[in-house]
């Protein structure tokens, strides 16, 4: 039988690079800092808690892009407040990221063992609850650049053992890998490890990458939480009498298993009855169908009756990884944290570009007018726009205070930062994604009346416009070019393309369904 409760918990995160929030711009937007504070937060007040990061955290870029310097200062700063304050981060691994500024702006103490460059400690413990938690954190090399790695399979068995005769009933490692072939070769390497947390640059999963099964490696297990703190990893440890540690699933990984199982055998139904219904197909292959249905379905009946696999004796554990998710409860005080960061990094932001003039076109070029000269003609087209969501995409940013951050506003304006056009400081009469972002900028047009031959504008932006410079993947999950089109043409404005689309889903259609699939209600304490 489980103990009524975890003798400890391990929360661990890896490649935040800087990201205190997503743009909210999808249907199901992850990732949230003052959302996985109260997640940490609800924690703590039910038992003994351990947060650590295997790195990568300040930075979204390195090198940071010049034009978002200040800003990225700024969030530094306040990731490191709430890493010290809020989430009281235990051990601190090192990744790329994290020195885009170079080793004198680190701002918090690193856990690593094996770089000669940084004077920092090679492993951490921890009392947590009774129990001697041992972290250390190990580069791979060629993992960072400009950085002098010693052998990491040397260093991290020297701490293996540095923390065993400390005492450590666990032990934990931070590594920073190119890959997960890197990571898991390392730990199998250097051995006697009970938990290792990955961090695995540009090769971190994505959440629909995540894997919801810890990966074993040698007595220990691997864990690779999702990037940009979009999900987080939590360990429930069950110590009873210390390692080797025995994967008991638990409540949440068995649920997101079955969701699994039952996906996999809807589709084995589906394709078993077309084989039924089709005379030609071969009943060898269908009874190897139907015995992998079977199988699945008896994976599937054990793992109901039997969420939690309690070992008779010695320790066990469970992982959960948490989607950061917009119903999730947020930390007021943090919340109020990001939210003065926004304001300040904003105001700096405005100042910042206030000497900087929008480049002026080249001879003979185009520059943006903005919607009111649009209007002298295309009156028609102007009053169709008003009622689309592009004429609000300002107003967006506004409401969620975010107006001025640069990581942002770019989609929320035309002619950001081309020729004529408008930056941070100069776009009043810019602002929302108007005719010249997809017709181009319109002074010529203007100038000649729009008599001109060939047009100064043009008709139809290319295809592949929309998806390549806002509609993208990581902005707009829901983005289908027809369906999108149908919202912004109509009459006054492309009434017989229109027409030509004929009937079928618009985007406002699949925007609507995506967010009554992900829920629209916000987490406790949450204003976005």
């Amino acid at each position: 039988m489980a103990p009524s409760k975890p003798t400890l918990t391990v929360f661990a995160l890896a490649e935040l690079r800087g990201q205190i929030g997503p743009c909210g711009c999808t249907s199901d937007p992850l990732g949230d800092i003052s959302r996985t504070v109260a997640v940490v937060d609800q924690a703590r007040a039910q038992g003994p808690v351990l947060v650590v990061d295997a790195g990568s955290t300040l930075y979204s870029a390195s090198p940071v892009p010049p034009h978002l310097a200040v800003q990225e200062e700024l969030k530094a700063d306040l990731i490191t407040d709430i890493y010290k304050t809020d989430l009281k981060v235990s051990a601190l691994g090192l990744g790329p990221m994290d020195l885009a500024k170079g080793p004198d702006a680190l701002r918090m103490p690193r856990v690593v063992a094996n770089t000669k460059d940084l004077k920092e400690t090679p492993n951490v413990v921890s009392d947590v609850g009774g129990v001697k938690v041992g972290t250390f954190s190990v580069i791979a090399e060629d993992t960072v650049k400009g950085l002098a790695i010693t052998d990491p399979v040397a260093a991290g068995k020297a701490q293996v053992a540095a923390l065993r005769q400390q005492g450590a009933q666990v032990v934990v490692a931070l590594v920073q890998a190119s890959s997960k072939r890197d990571a898991v070769k390392l730990v199998k390497d250097i051995g006697g490890i009970d938990f290792t947390i990955a961090g695995l640059g540009l090769d971190a999963p994505e959440p629909d990458r995540v894997s919801i099964e810890p990966e074993k490696v040698g007595d220990g297990w691997l864990v690779v939480p999702a990037n940009r703190g979009q999900v987080v990893s939590r360990l429930d440890l069950y110590v009873r009498g210390g390692s080797p540690f025995v994967d008991a699933v638990g409540q949440a990984a068995a649920s997101a298993k079955l969701a699994s199982l039952d996906k996999q055998l809807a589709t084995l139904d589906a394709d078993l009855a077309k084989f039924k219904a089709d005379a030609s197909a071969d009943p060898t292959f269908v009874k190897q169908k139907e015995g992998e249905r079977a199988q699945l379905a008896t994976q599937r009946d054990a793992l109901k009756a039997h969420p939690m696999a309690v070992p008779a004796r010695g320790s066990f554990f469970t992982l959960e990884q948490i989607r950061i998710n917009k119903t999730l409860a947020c930390s007021v005080p943090t919340l109020d944290k990001v939210k003065h960061y926004d304001v300040t990094a904003g105001e700096a932001n405005v100042k910042a570009a206030a000497g900087r003039p929008v480049p002026a076109p080249g001879k003979g070029e185009a520059s943006y007018v903005g919607m009111a000269a649009c209007a002298d003609c295309h009156q028609d087209a102007v009053d169709f726009w008003k009622k689309t969501v592009h004429a609000q995409a300002w107003q967006t940013l506004v409401d969620r205070g975010q107006q001025f951050d640069l990581e942002c506003i770019g989609c929320h304006v035309t002619g950001w930062d081309k020729p004529g056009g408008s930056n941070l400081a100069h776009n009043d009469n810019l602002r929302d994604v108007q005719c010249e972002n997809c017709h181009g900028p319109a002074s010529i047009h203007v100038a000649k009346g729009g008599e001109e031959k060939p047009a100064a504008v043009r008709r139809n932006p290319p295809q592949d416009y929309c998806a390549s410079q806002c509609h993208t993947h990581e902005h707009s999950d829901t983005f289908q070019y027809e369906a999108y089109l149908r919202d912004i043409v109509g009459p006054g404005h492309g009434e017989d393309l229109r027409k030509k689309l004929g009937d079928g889903p618009t985007g406002h259609d699949l925007r609507k369904a995506a967010l009554d699939k992900a829920g629209r209600i916000l987490g406790a304490g949450c204003t976005r």
